[in-house]
């Protein structure tokens, strides 16, 4: 199959799309219970950034095994509407190259509540793939929108991440590659497609 190089995966519906956040014991068991995420512990004048790809946040956590600040895996169906607002107003991290003045660029990053990035997609040893995955960074006003207005569910999905690195342990991918979300192409208009690639 030939992924385009920069191209949103997700698993989504008409209504919401997900995305995964890892987090400690605390954060998870908090935002479980309340439905969203509640500060404290959460903060919110953190920048926050979510994932819709599962391999790159298995990469990222080391399958929630990396430390005791991600060791739980959260997936978090948020509206389309706000993830795609989130699109809308944001920034790519790589623009900072475009500006000689760095106080500019800290005052267009200052007035932009989302940062992108692209990086490599993963397969199932977490090695790198040729095309990318998006992560989304939410800062200042994105954070309590999210929190308050786009989160519509949260699973643990810290068991399933688990079973996955087990069957992988054993040489199993079949039985791994089964277990993964069916995360499609993400539909978005051109004028995003645009601006998510330059």
């Amino acid at each position: 199959m030939n992924i385009p190089h920069q191209q949103v995966r997700a698993v989504y519906d008409d209504k919401t799309i997900r995305v995964y956040q890892a987090y400690s014991d605390a954060i998870a068991s908090s935002a479980l219970e309340h439905g969203t995420f509640v500060s404290p512990p959460f903060k919110m004048d953190r920048m926050t950034w979510i994932k819709p790809s599962f391999l790159w946040m298995m990469y990222r956590s080391g399958w929630g095994k990396k430390d005791s600040g991600q060791k739980r895996i959260l997936a978090i169906d948020i509206l389309r509407e706000g993830f795609d607002w989130a699109l809308e107003h944001s920034l790519l991290s790589h623009e900072a190259k475009n500006y000689t003045d760095k106080e500019e660029w800290q005052k267009v990053k200052r007035n932009t509540p989302v940062r992108i990035q692209w990086d490599p997609e993963r397969d199932l040893h977490l090695q790198p793939l040729k095309h990318r995955a998006i992560q989304i960074g939410l800062s200042n006003e994105a954070v309590p929108l999210y929190v308050n207005k786009w989160i519509q569910n949260i699973t643990d999905v810290t068991l399933l991440a688990s079973e996955i690195y087990s069957f992988i342990k054993a040489n199993q991918l079949d039985n791994a590659q089964r277990l993964l979300p069916n995360e499609r192409p993400y539909p978005l208009n051109e004028q995003l497609n645009k601006k998510l690639k330059n």
